[in-house]
């Protein structure tokens, strides 16, 4: 568990959302779905509704791909994401508890860039757009995988 986090939530849950910043899945939806291989914040899920671990595909132990929904691992480990300085420090498990947190209602110094590094996955939709027939889940599957793990909506292209 984590401890020692302490933010103020000022907007509604799943409410008044930034402009630009229009997920497709909700946080429930994408641990009911399968994303991180199951391994994703473990150890914090008593910060958010007992609801959304319900059907939540997890792993307390460790990374399973298998429990994706597209049965692939698309993630890096977060040793990666700490290299290239893409962790935010009031979010040390990044973007997907950035945005747990902001769908909570959660608002930081952090918003817009979390925000601009969700709409630059739009590159992954047009890749599967060009180069798959609709709604085939069967192809580019690490590539919807993670565009899932981005709250997009994949089986949707």
């Amino acid at each position: 568990m984590q401890r020692n986090c302490i933010y103020f939530l000022t907007e509604p849950i799943g409410k008044n959302f930034h402009a630009d910043f229009r997920p497709e899945i909700t946080p429930k939806q994408m641990l009911a779905l399968g994303v991180f291989g199951g391994k994703y914040m473990t150890d914090c899920t008593d910060e958010f509704p007992e609801d959304w671990f319900v059907r939540a595909k997890v792993n307390h132990e460790r990374h399973v791909p298998e429990l994706n929904f597209f049965g692939v691992n698309a993630s890096q480990p977060l040793s990666e994401w700490k290299k290239n300085g893409w962790i935010y420090a009031e979010d040390p498990r990044g973007w997907f508890q950035w945005y747990c947190r902001y769908y909570m209602g959660r608002r930081s110094p952090d918003d817009e860039r979390q925000i601009k590094r969700w709409k630059g996955m739009k590159r992954h939709i047009a890749q599967i757009r060009a180069n798959c027939a609709k709604e085939d889940l069967n192809c580019r599957r690490k590539q919807r995988q993670a565009l899932l793990h981005w709250a997009y909506d994949s089986r949707k292209i």
